[in-house]
């Protein structure tokens, strides 16, 4: 039996949450998700706290800037823990720390720290990529494999599929490299460059979804558009519905 392992990220629909909080996640959950990825998750904490539970929406994953200040630590967890978030992300780093292989060291470093005091609380910390980290190369390696190589066993990885596709990677191919490591993908699809309105519902651009899918069975499905020229819940739904079909729920 498949689990319920689709999300959403709610970056995706950060302008109708500015509009309509409430009303925003209660259409999430109409559509058919009961998962959630919580974006500035410190800033909306408390009316995630207060409005999730309302409509059966979980928040098994969470983004923190993590790395910016280790003093934060504690008060990240702690939030993570309130929400009901098992592993916590760090989404983005500074792309020359991606130059060499001991900026990419020292990154692992950052966030294998990171991952020890977490798991104090209980949780797990992820790293989120963006297009750079697989469009440098070291050696013939992706930036990204080369962080892997270089991260204790608890640290995970949110493989953004999309951005990777952009960042020159066969992704299927990168993904089985990597393996258990990937906990959670991105899925997003468009026409593979770096103009985010050109993004589409999942299964309408050119993102072999299918195949990236298969390489990751088991990771959790997040479906996230940074961008997209129209309603926004529009895709939201096709993706899942997408998503549904290929894999349902038995």
């Amino acid at each position: 039996m498949l689990k319920d392992n689709l999300s959403l990220q709610l970056y995706t629909v950060r302008a109708k949450l500015v509009e309509d909080f409430e009303g925003t996640l209660a259409r999430i959950a109409q559509i058919g998700y009961t998962k959630v990825e919580a974006f500035r998750t410190a800033e909306f904490a408390d009316r995630l706290a207060e409005t999730l539970p309302e409509y059966g929406l979980a928040v098994p994953t969470a983004h923190f800037a993590l790395l910016r200040d280790d003093r934060a630590f504690a008060s990240a967890f702690a939030t993570a823990r309130r929400l009901g978030v098992s592993t916590v992300v760090v989404p983005m780093t500074r792309r020359e720390q991606w130059q060499s292989t001991d900026g990419i060291k020292t990154l692992a470093h950052e966030l294998n720290s990171a991952a020890a005091e977490a798991a104090d609380h209980g949780l797990t910390v992820g790293y989120h990529n963006h297009h750079f980290e697989l469009e440098t190369k070291v050696g013939g390696v992706h930036g990204l494999e080369i962080l892997a190589d270089h991260l204790a066993d608890r640290v995970a990885l949110e493989v953004d599929t999309y951005w990777a596709a952009v960042g020159g990677a066969d992704v299927p191919a990168l993904l089985t490299r990597l393996g258990d490591r990937v906990k959670i993908l991105h899925v997003k699809d468009g026409d593979a460059t770096l103009n985010n309105k050109a993004q589409v519902a999942v299964g309408d651009g050119v993102i072999p979804v299918r195949d990236i899918l298969t390489a990751a069975p088991n990771a959790l499905r997040v479906v996230e558009l940074d961008d997209f020229d129209g309603d926004i819940l529009d895709p939201v739904e096709k993706s899942f519905a997408y998503l549904r079909e290929l894999e349902p729920l038995v």
